[in-house]
């Protein structure tokens, strides 16, 4: 049996990109990788429903704050919640809403380092 595990988002700023996925998303690290030398640190985040699936930040120590080319971004994380609407007005307040689909009742946001995240609501 094969199951999703994580996936990765290579990031400049370590701290910056914490704060951001902790308020507008909720996660929290649930553990850390360092390298002996300081050269990467790995944070993997988890979200409040407990699930298996985790979201990784890679820092590199030598990348600096030089932007990653993420391409034309046509790929993206998603999430379901079931704060649709709450989540909707913190995001907007912080500015981080790069693309709203009315019509498919779904919307982007945009993180510290470019990368995009659906927003899906609920299904009842």
């Amino acid at each position: 049996m094969t199951r999703f595990y994580h996936y990765n988002f290579n990031v400049t700023n370590l701290q910056r990109s914490l704060e951001f996925y902790h308020r507008a998303l909720n996660l929290s690290p649930v553990r850390t990788k360092q390298a002996e030398d300081g050269s990467f640190q790995l944070v993997f985040l988890g979200d409040e429903a407990g699930s298996d699936f985790q979201l990784e930040l890679t820092w590199l120590r030598d990348r600096g704050e030089k932007p990653y080319d993420l391409g034309e971004c046509e790929f993206h994380l998603a999430f379901r919640t079931d704060e649709y609407d709450t989540l909707y007005a913190r995001h907007k307040e912080m500015g981080c809403v790069c693309y709203e689909n009315p019509g498919m009742g779904v919307y982007f946001i945009s993180d510290p380092d470019g990368y995009w995240i659906e927003i899906v609501p609920e299904k009842t």
